[in-house]
């Protein structure tokens, strides 16, 4: 028997040549891709030999809190140095972040402010750093080196975002990292700005910088460098930004040498380790005072950004005992080649977010905040992509995977009896801003975007509205900007800046803080355009709490054909200062006034085009009828809400003059509301057998689970599925080819094509 098994095998080989083989292998590695063991990890690293060691030493609890506040002090003297010197929108108006990082790559202590959602994503390349280059012959890890990166697959949020990360060693010892990210925006992708809503491959965008060595002997590689600059079409940026990134760095470094002097390696270490491990066992503690339930809720996107569509973030959250788990599987499958995906890192820095700023703010930013709580998604899903699908528009999912998990964490904390910061509805989550390129007035190639995704509505709270165009869900203490330094820069005008978007509500007991209106046109460039990269032009992205309404609905208006310059220069009573006048008085004579969803390619603009879109509002909370009557005239009077809005919302009456209130009236329109809702009103049973359908509509493209079974995903159309756990490519059509099959279609119907293909 074994000897006819071994027919035509020949000799086996000897355990010597399998040593061989195994040798040849593993001295031949052909690519050092993304790591899968490291990418899917958020927990922190086990405790390492040294840590042990300096634990047992040094772990007096007055020490370890005087240093931890002394690092603190760095990350944040490091974060407003890269703001006040940085020359990305994203560095000047507070996309960034600054961070200290144990020796086996854990982020201990971040800066106050900034973009959280890194703390809980930066953490992978420095272990993939560790992992690889540091025993390698060819890198290695020496005092005085610096390394960039880049490409979310090994750790960020998309390809636009650098880092630069530097190991810190004291008397040759390793004890620790420092790590500067940054929204550079431009990195030589398929559109300009570094987030290309039309990239249909990794391969459309851009710089993809695994970690590698940029900076030896705290000086960056001048050939490495001119290799990124000749890779992007702002040369001048990627310098600058670089060197600020490192001398943030080195500043934060020079404070950590400081405490090293004085109190010692071990110390240092100490605190970094047992601020991690405090913060991990005090979210467990916290989690453990919360109601054991689950539940439910999701988000729906509302296009691909080329495409309108349904796209379903679903979302399922558990308490038992100290774990907490986020379940999103029966989200929509990736988009093999549309650029909304996010991996399953990106997803997990933003429900991060949602702790460090809206749950638990008191808590020292890290990774450890986040590090006990669970996540489970479906595999190449929106929300856990493959690394061959593109994500440089990861944001329309981790935003919408952020408002889900904050959606869902406001029904645990209402019933905690511990709480931290007030129930708090969702913010607005989409970045409706400008992203930009082309040609400046002073002849520079540019490519960015303005930082008016900065402002977005902050949701209301258990007790109050909700702030106007507060901060972005993904930053703290971020700035909108102001426009006339970037019009020093670039060749366009905001007409209209940061004027409230009037009805853009989001209404409730307490309603949702308002977005603002932004008009722009180009003016001194003939080689200069336009694009945007946000949802919610069709179906809202978030919802509102406890009986509040999502925002509504903020499509992107063009108007072409005119030259506003002009208009301003003869006949500037005919320009209005709202989208709402300007669109529904069409004041411009012969030009064209076109909507549509407010994901919109990069198009070149000519001068005096307008294009307008409003920031969004944030989430309201409670019973509309529950509202004061006396806010809702205050809404009317500051010019958020029109009377005609205010009155048949929340049932309010009063004098279209004075607006006096008519309290008899109010109470009794409020009344005869209530019993009409009573009236409209049928028993949950029956309303299931008329609403709820086996299968999503076969008029809508729609993506994702329908109903409660999780285990099949719709891929555009009630016969197309997939099985949640077993992958396969779901590819859109070109929206050029879409449009060409309908026109061939209805020129077929007219008798216009004949019977054969020319």
């Amino acid at each position: 028997m074994n000897d006819m098994s071994n027919t035509g095998r020949g000799k086996l080989p000897s355990s010597e040549d399998v040593a061989l083989i195994q040798k040849f292998l593993n001295d031949t590695t052909l690519f050092l891709g993304p790591d899968p063991e490291i990418m899917q990890n958020h927990d922190l690293m086990p405790r390492s030999a040294d840590e042990e060691a300096a634990i047992a030493t040094s772990c007096d609890a007055h020490t370890i809190a005087k240093i931890r506040d002394r690092i603190q002090s760095g990350c944040d003297e490091g974060y407003e140095m890269v703001e006040q010197m940085g020359a990305a929108p994203g560095a000047k108006w507070g996309d960034v972040i600054t961070g200290v990082y144990s020796a086996s790559g854990d982020l201990a202590i971040a800066s106050a402010g900034g973009v959280l959602i890194f703390s809980a994503l930066v953490h992978h390349p420095i272990k993939f750093i560790i992992k690889n280059w540091m025993n390698d012959p060819t890198v290695g890890v020496r005092e005085g080196d610096g390394f960039i990166h880049n490409d979310s697959r090994y750790g960020n949020v998309h390809n636009t975002d650098q880092s630069m990360i530097l190991p810190i060693f004291h008397e040759g010892r390793l004890v620790c990292w420092v790590a500067s990210t940054v929204h550079e925006g431009e990195n030589g992708a398929i559109e300009p700005g570094g987030m290309p809503s039309m990239a249909e491959s990794p391969s459309d965008e851009g710089l993809k910088m695994s970690p590698f060595k940029v900076v030896e002997n705290y000086q960056i590689k001048r050939d490495i460098l001119t290799f990124l600059q000749n890779s992007v079409r702002e040369p001048k940026l990627q310098y600058e930004d670089m060197k600020v990134k490192l001398f943030a760095c080195l500043r934060i470094k020079q404070r950590l040498e400081e405490t090293l002097k004085t109190d010692g390696a071990d110390a240092l270490i100490s605190t970094l380790r047992l601020t991690m491990e405090n913060v991990r066992a005090e979210v467990k503690r916290r989690i453990s005072q919360w109601p054991d339930m689950t539940v439910r809720t999701y988000i729906i996107q509302d296009s691909t950004l080329r495409e309108n569509c349904v796209v379903k973030i679903n979302c399922k959250l558990t308490k038992t005992g100290d774990r907490l788990i986020f379940d999103f599987r029966g989200s929509a499958p990736e988009f093999t080649n549309r650029a909304t995906n996010t991996i399953v890192a990106g997803l997990k820095g933003m429900l991060a977010q949602v702790f460090l700023c809206y749950v638990w703010p008191d808590l020292p930013r890290g990774q450890a905040a986040f590090a006990p709580i669970e996540v489970i998604t479906d595999p190449h899903s929106i929300v856990n992509c493959s690394y061959d699908a593109p994500n440089s528009q990861s944001l329309m999912s981790i935003f919408t995977g952020f408002t889900a998990g904050q959606h869902a964490v406001a029904k645990f904390l209402y019933s905690c009896p511990e709480k931290f910061t007030k129930v708090h509805a969702p913010t607005f989550n989409m970045i409706n801003t400008f992203i930009w390129g082309g040609v400046s007035q002073h002849g520079e190639t540019l490519g960015n975007l303005c930082a008016d995704l900065n402002g977005m509505g902050a949701g209301a709270t258990i007790d109050r509205d909700g702030e106007h165009a507060l901060a972005p869900i993904f930053a703290t203490m971020a700035d909108i900007g102001e426009q006339e330094l970037n019009e020093e820069e670039v060749p366009f005008l905001q007409l209209v800046s940061k004027k409230m978007t009037r009805d853009a509500i989001a209404p409730g007991k307490y309603r949702g803080g308002q977005g603002y209106t932004m008009m722009v046109a180009t003016k001194d460039s003939e080689q200069w355009g336009f694009m945007t990269t946000a949802q919610g032009a069709k179906i809202p992205p978030l919802q509102g709490l406890f009986g509040g309404y999502a925002c509504g609905t903020y499509p992107l208006s063009k108007v072409q054909g005119v030259d506003v310059y002009d208009v301003l220069m003869n006949t500037p009573e005919k320009f209005k200062h709202s989208i709402e006048e300007i669109m529904n008085e069409q004041p411009f004579e012969g030009a064209s006034y076109t909507t549509h969803h407010m994901g919109m390619g990069f198009e070149i603009s000519k001068r005096g085009e307008l294009f307008m879109i409003s920031q969004g509002a944030g989430a309201g909370y409670g019973d509309l009828l529950e509202r004061d009557p006396t806010s809702v005239i205050k809404d009317i009077e500051d010019g958020l809400m029109s009377p005609e809005v205010a009155a048949r919302l929340y049932k309010v009456v009063f004098d279209p003059v004075t607006l006096a209130i008519d309290e008899t009236a109010t109470a009794e329109a409020r009344a005869a509301e209530r019993k009409a809702r009573i009236a409209r009103s049928t028993p949950y049973s029956e309303f299931v057998k008329s609403w709820s359908k086996p299968t999503p509509p076969s008029h809508l493209q729609y993506f994702g689970a329908w109903g409660d079974d999780v285990s099949v995903l719709y891929m555009g159309s009630p016969e197309t599925t997939r099985d949640a756990a077993t992958p396969r490519p779901n590819y859109m059509a070109h929206p050029k080819d879409v449009r060409i099959a309908e026109l061939e279609v209805r020129l077929a119907a007219l008798g216009g094509m004949g019977g054969e293909k020319q």
